[in-house]
């Protein structure tokens, strides 16, 4: 009997797998090459492939003109907003009628311990370049669905201004008025009946590392875990944030998360 074979790839997207992209990963464009390698050669075996897209609007709470100072500037790309921060009025929403909303949000950031609320250059803006799927990756998705006859699922994350979502099965703070924060369960419920989850994509210190703990938290089960196998040639970290990804390869091994080449997977 033949094993259920699903490929997850984070945020394949020209924003930050392009060196021209808003947010460039580096490495990142050596890493979708190799995963198109990947994908073309193992394509019979890939029952499905869920692809996630950070789909960002320009005012954003991590985009720079979400924010401004008590001159009217809005902070630079990669500033800290700490909750102390916006109590002492060094930095402020735009929009302030969202002020008590956005202290609130700051501070649960904190709560959580995930990460601090970092100002990003407004990137994966939907509907512009950088939001597509870089050509060299989709060219091979668009012939894994030709000929396997199939549908690359996509999906979306990032859309609600009010939050972050680096993870695609929930964002940083689910919001209670939108279902698109909350745990995605139809993806979660899908990878469950996995025999292998291929795991791929942008930004190991990020997206890919957030979304992948999410999947394990939620699968009820650590023994299935073991399920997913980390490509570790096919995605890179954030400049600054390599220590993030190295803590998250060494506990989700330590969980039973497999790792493995683009060359070696399936052979």
């Amino acid at each position: 009997m033949s094993k259920k074979v699903e490929l997850l790839v984070i945020d394949p997207q020209d924003d930050f797998c392009n060196p021209d992209g808003a947010l460039f990963v580096p490495g990142a464009d050596a890493d979708m090459s190799r995963a198109a390698t990947m994908i073309k050669r193992i394509m019979p075996k890939i029952d499905d492939i869920h692809v996630t897209l950070d789909s960002h609007h320009s005012f954003d709470v991590a985009h720079p003109m979400y924010w401004k100072d008590t001159n009217g500037n809005h902070p630079n790309p990669f500033t800290i907003i700490a909750a102390s921060d916006v109590e002492n009025g060094v930095w402020t929403p735009t929009v302030p009628s969202l002020y008590k909303r956005s202290l609130e949000y700051v501070k649960a950031l904190e709560a959580n311990q995930r990460y601090p609320l970092c100002i990003w250059p407004p990137h994966c803006l939907i509907g512009s370049k950088g939001h597509a799927v870089v050509p060299e990756l989709f060219e091979v998705l668009s012939e894994w669905e030709t000929t396997q006859t199939a549908m690359v699922d996509y999906v979306t994350k990032g859309s609600n201004v009010y939050t972050e979502h680096y993870s695609a099965v929930v964002a940083d703070v689910p919001d209670p008025s939108d279902p698109g924060t909350q745990i995605n369960t139809k993806l979660i419920n899908t990878l469950v009946q996995a025999d292998m989850i291929i795991a791929l994509g942008e930004a190991g210190s990020h997206c890919l590392a957030n979304t992948l703990t999410d999947i394990a938290n939620n699968f009820g089960d650590d023994s299935y875990i073991s399920k997913i196998v980390l490509i570790t040639d096919a995605t890179s970290p954030v400049p600054g944030f390599e220590h993030l990804q190295d803590g998250f390869i060494k506990d989700m091994t330590a969980r039973g998360m497999k790792t493995a080449l683009t060359t070696d997977i399936l052979k």
